[in-house]
């Protein structure tokens, strides 16, 4: 291991804890007088059953939902499989604000607990679905065979013999949709349900006084960490081993199509995409006929796309020696610099925003309420999915190539140039192209942190929902929409799935946890 190369990726990783690290310090200096009157408070203890509870309820329900849509598209022999299988996905590409406003314009009584329940668990089921469908793709058939020569029938097969093998995937799955939860602000914010993320924010707005933001922020910190680490420690130690790939086949005897299926998939496309599509639909033709100001939507999307390039490329040059270090070694190092890097991931945007507007405030005053700023509150947030882009690409650029060159002459940069960048380039671009569209669509890191007068898409729907300007907000919503949309579709068109060794990590799901890697 170069010398060179885990200094590098150390120095990422402390300045991706930088704003952890800063808002624990910031929330000492209030006194315990004030820190107890604050946290332990009945109004925070309500904020805090309210919030579980919704994370709880979205997680059930959308679990369940994504392993019963990945059987039904794997394994179900519906019509239109492949068709399906990739509608199932495209969820994923709707922002949960876009979504919220899109359920709310077209049904004007949901709000609360149940409007944010049915929003999230529409958008967030492809976070148990994708993992899930790509481990039932891999399951040695022989294992099901087996189960039905013994006489047990499809749903018996999947309940003893499918499920435990599904359950690794759809507990990481499970995990992920209870972080997304716990991290939302749009949707609670526009159905007006009072989370943590929501209540934090109107803390921030709400007076000079910002120490019960702090606090607030926090204890959900802690309450994510808590959840997080309570999984890695209840995660099973089984492995699962198949002998060959698995085939995507019906689990029955007949090969005919299974229409009575379809009614699962039909639903929930009519449910998660059929409703916003529409709303969306209806909104741009009635904002076209008033009018649209295409100089201020122009300028939105040259923000977006300003803010969103600038944070891709910071973030992929700092998952690179991250990356490869990670590829390259599984010394205590390795594994510290990979945890401290997918620790903030594991954070609500909120929390790292605050705590980046007080740092900047007291230390960086020339760059407080500065795009810089902005640019790196997307690292912080987004790097460990560059790491994960990088990660792939350089577990198929081991060392031994590079020292070979260097036999041949070549100096270590220059040998790196001419062997390993190549190989790590795909997963480069990768990097740049998640962080790109995450950082689009991110929007309360965006509402703290940009500078003022400063409008992104995810701003301009954000000021019209909070007015029911629904109109003016369907354009950017939808250039919103439909650009997210088409990495989804290639994400899940993407097959077939490997996935790489297991490490633990703070966040479940390193790039060695879990990721599927496209061959």
């Amino acid at each position: 291991m170069s010398p060179g190369l885990a200094a590098a990726a150390a120095a990422v990783a402390l300045v991706a804890l930088l704003p952890v690290v800063y808002l624990g310090v910031r929330a000492t200096q209030g006194g315990w007088a004030k820190a107890s009157a604050t946290l332990w408070s009945q109004r925070t203890g309500a904020l805090l059953v309210r919030s579980l509870a919704l994370a709880a309820a979205v997680t059930v329900v959308a679990t369940t939902l994504g392993v019963v849509l990945a059987w039904v598209t794997v394994r179900g022999n519906v019509p239109g499989r492949r068709a399906w299988s990739v509608i199932a996905a495209l969820p994923l590409a709707i922002p949960s604000y876009v979504g919220a406003f899109a359920f709310l314009s077209a049904f004007p009584g949901l709000a609360g607990f149940w409007g944010a329940w049915l929003t999230l668990t529409l958008l967030s089921y492809p976070f148990v679905y994708l993992p899930v469908t790509a481990a039932l793709a891999g399951i040695d058939p022989a294992y099901e065979d087996v189960s039905r020569s013994f006489g047990y029938g499809p749903a018996a097969t999947f309940r003893r013999v499918t499920l435990p093998q599904l359950r690794p995937a759809a507990a990481t799955g499970g995990l992920l949709v209870f972080l997304y939860v716990l991290s939302d602000f749009g949707a609670v914010s526009i159905l007006r349900f009072d989370s943590f993320t929501r209540v934090i924010y109107q803390a921030y707005q709400a007076s000079f006084d910002r120490t019960p933001a702090v606090l607030l922020g926090c204890l959900l910190l802690l309450v994510t960490l808590g959840v997080v680490i309570a999984e890695t420690r209840t995660r099973g130690r089984g492995r699962y081993w198949s002998a060959r790939s698995g085939t995507r086949r019906p689990l029955g005897d007949s090969g005919r199509p299974r229409y009575a299926l379809a009614i699962v998939p039909v639903g929930v496309a009519v449910l998660a995409l059929g409703v916003p599509a529409a709303t969306l639909i209806r909104w741009v033709a009635d904002s076209a006929q008033g009018g649209v100001d295409w100089s201020r939507l122009l300028g939105a999307a040259e923000g977006s796309l300003a803010a969103a390039s600038a944070g891709a490329v910071l973030t992929a040059a700092a998952a690179l020696p991250v990356g490869l270090l990670a590829a390259r070694s599984r010394g205590r190092l390795a594994r510290s610099v990979e945890q401290a890097s997918y620790l903030a991931h594991a954070l609500p945007g909120i929390v790292i925003a605050l705590s980046l507007v007080f740092f900047s405030a007291r230390y960086l005053t020339p760059l407080y309420q500065r795009l810089p700023v902005l640019v790196f509150a997307y690292m912080v947030l987004f790097l460990p999915l560059a790491v994960s882009a990088v990660y792939s690409s350089a577990i198929q650029a081991p060392p031994v190539l590079e020292d070979v060159a260097r036999t041949l002459g070549n100096r270590p940069l220059k040998a790196f140039a001419k062997v390993t960048a190549p190989l790590v380039a795909p997963g480069v671009a990768a990097a740049i192209a998640l962080v790109f569209l995450s950082g689009m669509k991110e929007l309360p890191a965006t509402l703290l942190l940009s500078p003022t007068g400063y409008d992104t898409l995810a701003t301009r729907v954000w000021s019209a929902t909070s007015v029911s300007a629904f109109g003016e907000a369907a354009a950017p919503a939808a250039i919103l929409v439909l650009a997210a949309a088409i990495p989804t579709w290639l994400l899940s068109k993407r097959r077939p799935y490997r996935e790489v060794p297991y490490r633990t990590t703070w966040a479940g799901a390193a790039p060695g946890a879990g990721t599927m890697v496209n061959q």
